[in-house]
């Protein structure tokens, strides 16, 4: 255990990394998700199109060969990041296709009374996107937007391949330095397995929370 107790500062610095990698990514990949979720249900056929040309790319290239091309491939088109903001930006491309996908079935739970009801008021397609369907969609899938932040999770330990020193990479360092992959693996597996945890406590809390909101309305 000396390993780790004479390292704390140094985990701890490389979970942080974990951290703001997964909590950005994740963060940024709802946001790009959701338009383009938008975009797959737009009555524009090269919105659609668009959408599905995304999910299509973005849900079947590995997040390892994402990042190693925004990390050395970005920057000799003239498109300069750092190794930080490649893992980041590797996350949110790969993230934001299911994240689209999640959010589409969301979309397409919500009852078609509702959106003709609105569209029989005369709200316009993003209104009723906006105020009607989405706030719906999104309580609807709390807990698989939850299983999408795990996932973003467990993608950022592959930023130890190109360099990020987040907690796999602190943790390969430590094993290479003292030559104990199992006390060191171990703590980091199992600080993954905590904050994915936490991370399923809290989104089903939330959806509870709104549960019993919807209930009592």
């Amino acid at each position: 255990m000396n390993v780790i107790t004479d390292n704390l500062g140094m985990i701890g610095q490389g979970l942080v990394t974990t951290l703001t990698i997964s909590i950005i990514g994740f963060a940024c990949a709802l946001v790009v998700g959701t338009v383009i979720a938008i975009f797959r249900v737009s009555p524009i056929p090269p919105l659609r199109a668009l959408g599905a040309v995304w999910v299509t790319v973005a849900c079947n290239i590995p997040t390892l060969c994402l990042m190693i091309l925004a990390a050395f491939a970005a920057p000799r088109a003239g498109v300069p990041l750092s190794l930080f903001a490649a893992a980041v930006t590797a996350i949110v491309f790969s993230a934001s296709g299911f994240v689209c996908e999640t959010v589409r079935s969301g979309i397409n739970s919500v009852s078609k009374g509702q959106i003709e009801a609105a569209r029989a008021l005369g709200m316009p397609f993003g209104l009723i996107i906006g105020t009607v369907v989405l706030p719906q969609a999104l309580a609807r899938t709390i807990q698989p937007l939850v299983n999408i932040f795990i996932s973003c999770l467990i993608g950022s330990s592959l930023a130890a391949a190109i360099g990020v020193p987040e907690l796999t990479n602190v943790t390969q360092q430590l094993n290479l330095r003292y030559a104990q992959a199992v006390i060191t693996f171990l703590t980091s597996g199992l600080t993954y397995l905590a904050i994915a945890f936490l991370a399923t406590k809290l989104g089903g809390l939330l959806e509870r929370r709104i549960a019993g909101r919807e209930a009592r309305a």
